[in-house]
């Protein structure tokens, strides 16, 4: 039980420095719908980005319909800050980029997704606060609010269908700085319970080997070792967890029970 509490200390642990490593912020201006808000914090913790800024959210804050479309993003959420205005909310970034379908009549840098991901992970890794604003669903940023940007975002679309939803945009941002902050393949004990430890797995092998003895499986004699050795290490490549381990000694001791008479 302790060995469990250990792992289960560990696994969270590993999720939260995942989760709160240093990251963009994502500013959304004005938006609409709270359903776009709660996907866009989901995905930004799909990819390791949680710090979220709210410039007058049309339907009021908290928003019952954000929490529900976050489905277990929402730390996001209740971390998220208020803001009056674009300048009230960029004003603690150094650098900051705007979303923006179309570049606007200003000498601003215009960088791709994954050119300004990589950009931010430059200035982040210097100590920099850094920040990605997003414009309302209706009609995306105002010129003020880009102006107030060090550059655009722009995302190569189709150009008779070039506008994005505000969480679409949101996704595309936070999947090029997850590959920017080498996050391409998520660390897989943030998703999987915890590997049965060393004494567990023998007490299963032994358990099994003990069936398959009395089943006579082991035959001839003189390739016993090597037979053993096969299916030990084809459970092994499996990395069994606790759980699996437990359900797998009740199948073989099923199996081995004496069938009841009538």
């Amino acid at each position: 039980m302790m060995a469990d509490t250990r792992k289960s200390a560990k696994l969270r642990q590993s999720r939260s420095e995942c989760a709160f490593a240093p990251a963009p912020a994502i500013v959304m201006i004005e938006p609409q719908l709270g359903e776009n808000i709660g996907a866009a914090a989901r995905v930004m913790l799909n990819f390791g980005l949680s710090e979220l800024v709210l410039v007058k959210p049309r339907d009021g804050w908290p928003n019952e319909k954000a929490a529900a479309m976050a489905s277990g993003a929402a730390i996001v959420l209740e971390n998220a800050r208020l803001a009056d205005d674009s300048a009230e909310a960029l004003a603690e970034y150094s650098f900051v980029l705007a979303m923006t379908a179309r570049p606007r009549e200003s000498l601003l840098p215009v960088l791709t997704p994954r050119a300004a991901a990589a950009a931010l992970k430059l200035r982040i890794d210097r100590g920099e606060k850094c920040a990605v604003m997003l414009g309302p669903e209706r009609a995306g940023l105002a010129n003020d609010d880009v102006n107030r940007s060090d550059g655009v975002v722009s995302v190569p679309v189709n150009p008779a269908f070039a506008s994005l939803n505000v969480a679409q945009a949101c996704a595309v941002m936070a999947y090029e700085w997850a590959l920017a902050a080498g996050l391409e393949t998520p660390p897989a004990d943030l998703d999987l319970a915890p590997q049965a430890d060393k004494a567990q797995f023998e007490g299963f092998i032994d358990q099994l080997f003990a069936a398959l003895d009395e089943a006579r499986y082991f035959y001839p004699p003189e390739r016993r070792a090597a037979m053993e050795r096969k299916i030990k290490t084809a459970f092994a490549r499996a990395a069994l967890t606790e759980g699996e381990v437990r359900t797998l000694r009740g199948v073989i001791k099923a199996l081995v029970k004496p069938a009841p008479t009538d």
